[in-house]
């Protein structure tokens, strides 16, 4: 299920005027260069509300093992924990900047710093969640099942991953005019398989599948509140992509094109649509 943008469809090999952009490869987390806690968490709200809602339809009533995979700054790590106080709760990152604030919030919890895609259980988890990080990672087709054997009889498997990639404020980021159309961007993520192809691939491993879909409708001040949003998330590595002299061109074109793909609303607001996909499998 690894997909990248750009790539010309099969054919007769004619190359076609369409413009150029940006070209997203989907990779291993680390090869975004640096997270930043602070940025992620100027919406800490927003981004742990899609937690929660994963969360409430895990039907895990007692958990003795539990590992939060992509866990960035702690804050799902703590959700978890707050469900089941005496499990033993890990959180998994492959960002240092992430883990350090994860310690610094909840010094008690457990934290392990490696990389999501290569992850191993020393032995079958109660509970493996997953929170907006397997969007990142490729071949999904070989992950997901994988994760799942990581659960024992009667765990779960809990996934959530945002449904951007077709969003303007995503589809902007490889789209924008300018000197960078057309550069590979390392670790940006690719569109999500279709929802019925994560049944087919968690479906006969599982006792239960429960998917479904939310679009969250964000209140945001004005178009530098959107840009702040993805700087935190998926415009990370389109910007450690540009040269520094390049960014700020970047962003101020980025910034424009967000405030016409987003008009304000009659109260002066902008809504912002954001997709996420739900996925609990029980082994």
């Amino acid at each position: 299920m690894r997909r990248s943008i750009g790539r010309r469809p099969p054919g007769n090999g004619k190359r076609t005027s369409r413009p150029r952009r940006f070209v997203a490869r989907r990779g291993k987390l680390g090869t975004v260069a640096s997270w930043d806690d602070q940025q992620y968490l100027k919406f800490a709200d927003e981004r742990t509300r899609p937690a929660r809602e994963l969360l409430a339809r895990v039907p895990v009533a007692d958990a003795a093992r539990v590992v939060d995979l992509g866990c960035g700054p702690g804050n799902s790590t703590a959700l978890l924990h707050a469900r089941w106080p005496s499990a033993r709760v890990t959180g998994v990152d492959s960002s240092p900047e992430m883990l350090a604030r994860a310690r610094q919030d909840w010094p008690r919890l457990e934290w392990l710093q490696a990389d999501v895609n290569d992850f191993r259980a020393d032995a079958p988890v109660d509970v493996l969640f997953a929170n907006a990080v397997l969007h990142w990672l490729p071949d999904h087709a070989a992950l997901f099942p994988r994760l799942l054997q990581q659960v024992r009889p009667g765990g779960a498997l809990a996934v959530q991953m945002p449904e951007s990639f077709h969003e303007p404020s995503h589809r902007l980021m490889r789209d924008l005019q300018g000197p960078w159309r057309g550069r590979a961007v390392p670790g940006a993520h690719a569109p999500l398989a279709s929802v019925a192809t994560y049944y087919d691939l968690l479906a006969p491993h599982a006792r239960h599948v429960d998917l479904w879909r939310t679009t969250y409708q964000h209140v945001m001040p004005d178009a530098a509140a959107i840009v702040d949003w993805v700087k935190g998330s998926g415009l990370r590595p389109y910007l450690d992509a540009l040269d520094p002299g390049e960014r700020p061109v970047f962003l101020e074109a980025y910034t424009q094109a967000i405030a016409a793909a987003y008009p304000p609303r009659a109260d002066g607001k902008r809504l912002f649509a954001f997709p996420r996909l739900f996925i609990v499998a029980v082994r």
